[in-house]
Protein backbone atom coordinates (compact mmCIF):
# COMPACT_ATOMS: atom_id res chain seq x y z
CA UNK A 1 0.00 0.00 0.00
CA UNK A 2 2.63 2.64 -1.16
CA UNK A 3 1.04 6.28 -1.31
CA UNK A 4 3.28 8.72 -2.94
CA UNK A 5 4.15 11.44 -0.32
CA UNK A 6 4.01 14.97 -1.76
CA UNK A 7 6.79 17.10 -1.53
CA UNK A 8 5.63 19.19 1.62
CA UNK A 9 5.08 15.51 3.18
CA UNK A 10 8.75 14.98 2.67
CA UNK A 11 10.15 17.66 3.98
CA UNK A 12 8.11 17.42 7.12
CA UNK A 13 9.70 13.36 6.85
CA UNK A 14 13.05 14.93 6.69
CA UNK A 15 12.78 16.93 9.26
CA UNK A 16 11.65 14.03 11.83
CA UNK A 17 14.05 12.31 10.15
CA UNK A 18 16.90 14.64 11.01
CA UNK A 19 15.88 15.24 14.68
CA UNK A 20 15.66 11.47 15.09
CA UNK A 21 19.09 11.25 13.65
CA UNK A 22 20.39 14.18 15.62
CA UNK A 23 19.18 12.09 18.70
CA UNK A 24 21.08 9.56 17.96
CA UNK A 25 24.56 10.92 17.32
CA UNK A 26 23.94 12.17 20.59
CA UNK A 27 23.15 8.94 22.39
CA UNK A 28 25.50 6.81 20.13
CA UNK A 29 28.89 8.78 19.62
CA UNK A 30 28.11 7.92 15.77
CA UNK A 31 29.02 10.51 13.46
CA UNK A 32 27.09 12.02 11.20
CA UNK A 33 28.09 9.98 8.16
CA UNK A 34 27.42 6.70 9.66
CA UNK A 35 23.76 8.30 10.94
CA UNK A 36 22.98 9.44 7.73
CA UNK A 37 24.02 6.10 5.98
CA UNK A 38 21.87 4.23 8.48
CA UNK A 39 18.95 6.29 7.72
CA UNK A 40 18.94 6.51 4.36
CA UNK A 41 19.46 2.76 4.27
CA UNK A 42 17.65 1.12 6.75
CA UNK A 43 15.21 3.55 7.90
CA UNK A 44 13.65 6.29 4.88
CA UNK A 45 11.48 4.80 3.01
CA UNK A 46 11.98 1.40 4.43
CA UNK A 47 9.36 -1.39 5.47
CA UNK A 48 8.91 -3.12 8.53
CA UNK A 49 6.66 -6.25 9.14
CA UNK A 50 4.58 -4.97 6.50
CA UNK A 51 4.92 -1.14 7.64
CA UNK A 52 6.12 1.53 5.23
CA UNK A 53 8.37 4.20 6.54
CA UNK A 54 7.64 7.60 5.26
CA UNK A 55 9.44 8.87 2.19
CA UNK A 56 11.30 11.49 2.84
CA UNK A 57 13.16 14.85 0.82
CA UNK A 58 16.58 13.41 1.53
CA UNK A 59 18.67 16.36 0.09
CA UNK A 60 17.08 18.52 3.12
CA UNK A 61 17.68 15.92 5.75
CA UNK A 62 21.51 15.53 4.37
CA UNK A 63 21.53 19.36 4.65
CA UNK A 64 19.71 19.45 7.96
CA UNK A 65 21.98 17.30 9.39
CA UNK A 66 25.13 18.60 8.17
CA UNK A 67 24.35 22.28 8.97
CA UNK A 68 23.10 21.44 11.88
CA UNK A 69 26.65 19.49 13.03
CA UNK A 70 28.45 22.38 11.24
CA UNK A 71 26.95 25.52 13.01
CA UNK A 72 26.12 23.13 16.62
CA UNK A 73 28.25 25.76 18.56
CA UNK A 74 26.08 28.52 17.02
CA UNK A 75 22.95 26.78 17.45
CA UNK A 76 23.41 26.21 20.52
CA UNK A 77 24.50 29.41 21.94
CA UNK A 78 21.35 30.92 19.69
CA UNK A 79 19.27 28.32 21.77
CA UNK A 80 20.84 29.29 25.16
CA UNK A 81 19.92 32.75 24.73
CA UNK A 82 16.57 31.87 24.29
CA UNK A 83 16.25 29.63 26.81
CA UNK A 84 15.80 31.17 30.64
CA UNK A 85 18.89 31.30 32.22
CA UNK A 86 18.56 28.16 34.73
CA UNK A 87 18.03 26.30 31.61
CA UNK A 88 20.61 25.77 29.85
CA UNK A 89 20.61 23.65 26.47
CA UNK A 90 22.26 20.83 28.28
CA UNK A 91 19.86 20.72 30.58
CA UNK A 92 16.69 20.64 28.37
CA UNK A 93 15.18 17.14 26.90
CA UNK A 94 17.37 15.60 24.77
CA UNK A 95 14.86 14.91 21.91
CA UNK A 96 14.23 19.29 22.02
CA UNK A 97 17.81 19.85 21.86
CA UNK A 98 17.77 17.57 18.86
CA UNK A 99 14.91 19.55 17.53
CA UNK A 100 16.20 22.50 18.34
CA UNK A 101 19.61 21.99 16.28
CA UNK A 102 17.72 20.44 13.32
CA UNK A 103 15.67 23.93 13.36
CA UNK A 104 18.40 26.46 14.06
CA UNK A 105 20.35 24.88 11.22
CA UNK A 106 17.14 25.54 8.88
CA UNK A 107 17.14 28.94 10.49
CA UNK A 108 21.26 29.30 10.40
CA UNK A 109 21.98 28.13 6.86
CA UNK A 110 18.37 27.69 5.32
CA UNK A 111 16.50 29.41 2.80
CA UNK A 112 13.25 28.71 4.11
CA UNK A 113 11.21 30.98 5.82
CA UNK A 114 11.42 31.18 9.60
CA UNK A 115 7.45 30.91 10.13
CA UNK A 116 7.38 27.65 8.04
CA UNK A 117 10.64 26.14 9.94
CA UNK A 118 9.13 27.23 13.06
CA UNK A 119 5.33 25.58 12.07
CA UNK A 120 7.50 22.59 10.85
CA UNK A 121 9.41 21.79 14.14
CA UNK A 122 6.64 22.32 16.51
CA UNK A 123 4.01 19.62 14.70
CA UNK A 124 7.62 17.89 14.89
CA UNK A 125 7.25 18.28 18.83
CA UNK A 126 3.53 17.14 18.78
CA UNK A 127 4.68 14.66 17.47
CA UNK A 128 7.03 13.22 20.08
CA UNK A 129 5.04 14.76 23.23
CA UNK A 130 1.68 14.74 21.86
CA UNK A 131 -0.12 15.21 25.42
CA UNK A 132 2.68 18.07 26.66
CA UNK A 133 3.15 21.25 26.50
CA UNK A 134 6.32 20.88 24.65
CA UNK A 135 4.87 22.32 21.61
CA UNK A 136 4.01 25.83 22.78
CA UNK A 137 8.06 25.67 24.40
CA UNK A 138 9.25 25.22 21.19
CA UNK A 139 7.13 27.69 19.04
CA UNK A 140 8.18 30.36 21.58
CA UNK A 141 11.73 29.12 21.87
CA UNK A 142 12.43 29.19 17.74
CA UNK A 143 10.30 32.21 17.26
CA UNK A 144 12.98 34.00 19.51
CA UNK A 145 16.22 31.82 17.39
CA UNK A 146 14.42 32.80 14.23
CA UNK A 147 14.09 36.61 15.27
CA UNK A 148 17.67 36.22 15.95
CA UNK A 149 19.07 34.78 12.95
CA UNK A 150 16.95 36.01 10.65
CA UNK A 151 15.89 39.56 12.11
CA UNK A 152 14.96 40.97 8.57
CA UNK A 153 12.19 38.08 8.05
CA UNK A 154 10.40 39.82 10.75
Amino acid sequence: MSTAANPRQMKSAARLYAVQALFQMEHSNQTVDDVRDEFETHRIGAVYEGEEMAEADTGLFRQTLDAAVTFQAKVDQMTDRALVAKWPIARIDPTLRALFRAAGAELVEGKTPPKVVISEYVDVAKAFFPEGREPKFVNAVLDHMAREARPEAF
